[in-house]
This record gives structure tokens, sequence and C-alpha cells, in this order.
């Protein structure tokens, strides 16, 4: 068989390894046809395959070679990732700290026992009794709520125009003041649920006031209408008497003392103080209207970013409203005047 014609016909590859002394990397076919020379003249037998040498700017894949661009951007992005993973492993568990760190304002109460409460003085939700101890019917919130939490309750009076700054100081732990929902309050600080409602009314000076008819009469940069800084009853004053003259108080005791000394014609106030300084002062008040021109829910206050605690006191408002507690505190105070005894 002196025939040179092609080393290997009919071969099936079975594909393996193998690099000559000159670095190329070959493959070896198993085949069978008939040689010369060394090889026998019939029977099976390898002979190499030579391939390409290796690329050498990256590794064979698929048939094709990652060189230039495609190894730049290989590394840039395992790069990226790695950094990636250094920044999450530092931030991550300091992130976890944080949140572990930042405990409820209910759970500072319970460990520290206390309950600090904010409130400013306002007939009949809180006032002082003849021996100079507070009463009324936040005093009473307030009081059955550090007793339900187990804990001892601090007392902070605060004037109403510095309330919610006082809170956000840290000053005391929440607002139980008989402060009403307002968006404006609320972009501030967080509201629980109702545990009340406010309604405005008005009271009026019987001498100044009379033949007038009220709201038109009123209506005039002549009629001073006193009422108190920061709260709820001064935009529905203005918005019922624009053209008035408005005078402000920090408290509602000096605001009512205007009107009966006639330094001020006409007052708005939440109910239902305004029909008991009638009641006491027949001779020198009256209401020229008996309607109620608000009505907004009155809320507990307390610092945003502690749903725990907004929680805990959303559940104890339904559950004392639910047993007839506070019904009937809401009845003692606002419906009646036997508590007035304990102011003489």
């Amino acid at each position: 068989m002196a025939d040179r014609r092609g080393a290997v016909s009919r071969a099936h590859a079975l594909r393996g390894a193998a690099r000559p002394l000159d670095g190329a990397p070959v493959r070896l076919a198993v085949g069978f046809g008939w040689g010369r020379g060394n090889l026998p003249e019939k029977g099976f037998y390898l002979a190499p395959l030579r391939l390409p040498r290796r690329s050498a700017c990256g590794r064979r894949r698929g048939g094709r070679f990652r060189c230039g661009k495609e190894k730049f951007i290989g590394g840039v992005m395992k790069k990226f990732f790695a950094v990636l993973m250094l920044a999450a492993a530092l931030i991550l568990p300091g992130l976890a700290q944080a949140k572990d760190a930042q405990t409820s304002m209910i759970d500072d109460v319970v460990k520290r026992g206390v309950l600090r409460v904010g409130f400013s003085s306002f007939v009949p939700w809180a006032m002082q009794d003849k021996n100079g101890e507070f009463v009324g019917f936040e005093i009473d919130v307030a009081k059955r709520l550090a007793k339900d939490l187990g804990v001892e309750l601090q007392l902070v009076p605060t004037k109403w125009a510095g309330i919610i700054p006082a809170l956000m100081a840290g000053k005391f732990d929440v607002i139980i003041g008989s402060m009403s929902v307002t968006p404006e309050r609320n972009l501030k600080a967080n509201f629980t649920v109702p545990y009340d409602y406010a309604t405005i009314e008005v009271m009026a000076n019987k001498e100044k006031t009379k033949g007038m008819k009220f709201p038109e009469d009123f209506n005039k940069p002549e009629v001073v209408v006193a009422l108190r800084t920061g709260s709820t009853p001064v935009p529905v004053a203005k918005k019922v008497l624009p053209n008035a003259t408005f005078r402000l108080f920090d408290d509602e005791a000096p605001a009512v003392q205007d009107v009966l000394s006639g330094r001020a014609d006409v007052m708005f106030s939440s109910a239902p103080l305004p029909a008991f300084e009638v009641l006491r002062n027949p001779d020198k008040l009256y209401q020229p209207s008996t309607d109620a021109f608000y009505r907004q829910p009155v809320g507990m206050v307390i610092r945003k970013g502690d749903p725990d605690s907004l929680n805990v006191l959303d559940n104890w408002i339904r559950t004392v409203e639910a047993e007839g507690w506070l019904p009937e505190r809401r009845h003692f105070w606002f419906k009646t005047t036997d508590w007035e005894a304990q102011l003489r």
C-alpha cells in the first residue's frame, strides 16, 4: 500500500487531549485505514489533529476567544460586584444595629417606670383643684393609661403654643391634652385614634353685644374676639368673623376674663367651656348661638417613627371605650357640673 493519501479514513472522533513539544494543542483521532512505513498496512491507529494555538488574551470558549474589550469589560464587572459586596457587608450590619437600638416610646416608659404626659390647662380637660392638684378629663385618661401600663404618672404642664416642639424635644412621652387632629399638626407628629371629639362654641358679653345678631353684626373690626393661641377655634373664628379683631392668649382663663370685663366682646372655645361659663355668669355672659361650628377628632400625640407605641395606645383607647370607661368619664366632665366642687 504505497499510497500516501489521507492518514485517516472513515474516522469516528473520540476527543482526548494532547500537546506536542511545539506547544500547539492537538486532539487525537482514532481511525481505521491503510498506512506506510512504520504504520501497519491495515488496522487501528492514532493520528494527531493539530488545532490553533490558545489565544494569549483569554480562554477558548464556545468556539471563540475572549480578547481586548471583552476581557476589559469582564474585569470591570468583577471589580464592581466585589466593591458592591464589600459595601453591603459594611453597611447592612450597621443598619441592623441601628434598628435594634431604636426602641419604642412604650418600651422606654416601661423600663423607666414613669409615663411623662404633656398637657395644657383647659377647663374641664385639665385644671387645678383647691389643693393645687391637676384634675379633669385628660388627667383621668392619663392616670388610667399609666395604671394599665404598670408605671407611675408624671404630669408636665406646658404652654399650648409650644407643646408640639416640647414633645419633639423629648420633654415628655405623649401629649394628652385635648389636641384635635389637623393636617398641619399631623405633618409634625402622629395621632392615635380619637378618644374624644372637639366641638367649637361661642359666648359673648351681654352688655357689649346687646341687640346684635350673630354672626352678621359681629363681623366688624370694632368687635374683639378672644382666642387661645394655636387652638382649633382660631381658624374657625377667622372663618366665621373674618373682619373682626382677634386677641390671642396663652391660656383659656385670661381670655374668659377679657370677655367678662368687656375688654373682648366674644370668645370662641371648645365645648363645654362656653356653656359652663354662661351658667356661672348668667348676668354677664350668654351664647349668641348654640350651634356647634366645628367637630374634630381628638387624639393622643407621639413622635413619628414609632408604630409599636401607636399600636399600644390605639388598642388601649379601643379597649377603655368598649368597656364603657371613656363614655362614663366624658359624661361626668362634659355633661355635669359635679366636678366643680373639687375646685372650691
